[in-house]
């Protein structure tokens, strides 16, 4: 959306499972998908790249976008949310910006206290979960 930042998060999926990452800045406590803010002239892939590789020690694949990147997850009047399956090779290690990581399966994801944007894409992470556990 015009004039709003973008903020982008990793559905990473792995053994039916998806990542989950607990913010130790603020808001603390709160669970997300991993990834971060877009720098001016970075497209959303780019920087989802960037940010793993900073935030998780994680070299990553973007793939598709869940969602509709015409309707991105609103989180605050300037900071909108856009997610993208990713593919990562290694394994992830809480950064600077997160104290602990969790893998859970579709029937944990409503028992972590999430972020409110975050929150709101469970329907579709789901789905995701569901389907990559059938194709497997």
């Amino acid at each position: 959306m015009p004039g709003r930042t973008t903020v982008v998060g990793a559905v990473m999926l792995r053994d039916g499972r998806v990542l989950a990452a607990r913010r130790s800045t603020p808001p603390v406590g709160l669970w997300e998908f991993p990834g971060g803010k877009v720098e001016p002239g970075e497209q959303p892939p780019d920087a989802l790249v960037r940010e793993l590789r900073e935030e998780l020690g994680l070299a990553v694949t973007v793939g598709a976008e869940v969602g509709d990147h015409e309707r991105p997850w609103p989180i605050s009047e300037r900071l909108e949310l856009r997610l993208f399956l990713v593919d990562a090779s290694g394994d992830p290690a809480p950064g600077d910006s997160h104290d602990a990581l969790r893998w859970v399966g579709p029937e944990q994801l409503d028992g972590l206290d999430w972020l409110p944007s975050d929150r709101d894409a469970l329907p579709l992470v789901r789905d995701q979960l569901v389907t990559s556990v059938l194709r497997d």
